[in-house]
């Protein structure tokens, strides 16, 4: 009881320190502005658009599974960084340890969307012979599945893209086969990111 308390209080804290740069950088936005300057004006809400990337890159890790299988989240190395250069928002999170792990990453304003979603539509293209890349549906989403096998020790590991408007959800799962991939896939809560993210 004593420990839920206390995280929910660093929760709350947590919340209102990152309320409190937002009003912080809103002021010094105003303020810049007002004056004139508008190089401070711009860094201001550029420092905003990264608070409010941050919290929604929060919202995100809160929904992803503690849990796939039998390879449990490791918290730990949960990772949310807001980064108005390259994208907005990138989330990381590992799961399992040892022989068999997977990760997810969702990076928002993906500079690599376009061109994932130009070989989904072509599904000649997006489905290679070898049966090493094929274009694969995960809760109505269109996604790129690569298989990796490792010639050495015979290991074979999968990615899966999934392009989200502008967003592009990672699946890495090491050790594995592609229907536990997919299944595995299908744990993600894919539609209520896409809420977050649009």
């Amino acid at each position: 009881m004593k420990i839920s308390f206390i995280l929910l209080a660093a929760f709350g804290i947590s919340i209102g320190l990152q309320a409190q740069e937002f009003d912080k950088n809103l002021a010094s936005a105003r303020t810049a502005y007002t004056s004139g300057n508008l190089e401070d004006a711009r860094f201001a809400m550029q420092q905003m658009l990264n608070d409010i990337d941050i919290i929604v890159g929060r919202e995100m890790i809160k929904l992803l599974p503690a849990k796939m299988d039998a390879m449990a989240a490791v918290t730990k190395n949960d990772n949310v960084t807001a980064n108005t250069g390259l994208a907005g928002v990138i989330v990381h999170r590992d799961y399992g340890t040892g022989d068999k792990t997977a990760l997810i990453d969702i990076m928002s304003n993906s500079p690599l969307v376009g061109s994932i979603n130009a070989i989904l539509s072509l599904p000649f293209v997006g489905n290679s012979g070898d049966g090493t890349q094929k274009v694969v549906k995960v809760q109505g989403y269109k996604g790129m599945l690569q298989k990796n096998v490792n010639t050495e020790t015979n290991q074979t590991d999968f990615t899966l893209q999934i392009p989200l408007s502008s967003t592009l959800l990672t699946f890495t799962v090491n050790n594995s086969n592609e229907a536990d991939v997919l299944r595995l896939a299908n744990t993600i809560p894919v539609n209520q990111i896409v809420k977050l993210v649009q």
